[in-house]
């Protein structure tokens, strides 16, 4: 784990961004990414605040997305200290996911918790300091 609750003087905060490829698309609903941030949330020591979701629930189906690029579901999980973004793309098999805070969370076990909860055959992870 990077030291401490906070970041350093030079930083304002740390980014993990994972693209996860060859994924289970069952766990692509509302219910299981729910269920994702909580557990992630937890694990990373997150306190969750209000989540939002954008998706085809709800709407007609000639309304409903059927590209390969924008079919999915995509949600904002606001955390107390910044926020959790996902993207899942259905046809592709693919989740993108944006961990930002200003409070330090050891990356590697957000990256082997998200790829083994969605199935991932393949991760590309970037962690980033933002200043």
């Amino acid at each position: 784990m990077i030291g401490g609750d906070e970041t350093n003087d030079n930083q304002y905060g740390i980014e993990l961004i994972l693209d996860l490829h060859g994924c289970d698309a069952s766990k692509f609903t509302r219910a299981s990414i729910t269920a994702y941030f909580e557990q992630l949330c937890d694990l990373i020591d997150m306190q969750r605040e209000d989540l939002h979701f954008w998706d085809d629930v709800g709407l007609s189906e000639e309304d409903k997305q059927t590209s390969p690029h924008t079919q999915g579901t995509s949600a904002v999980q606001f955390i107390l200290t910044s926020s959790i973004v996902i993207h899942t793309l259905d046809q592709l098999r693919a989740v993108y996911i944006n961990i930002f805070s200003c409070k330090v969370y050891d990356p590697k076990v957000a990256e082997k918790f998200s790829t083994e909860w969605f199935g991932a055959t393949d991760c590309s992870a970037r962690f980033i300091d933002r200043v």
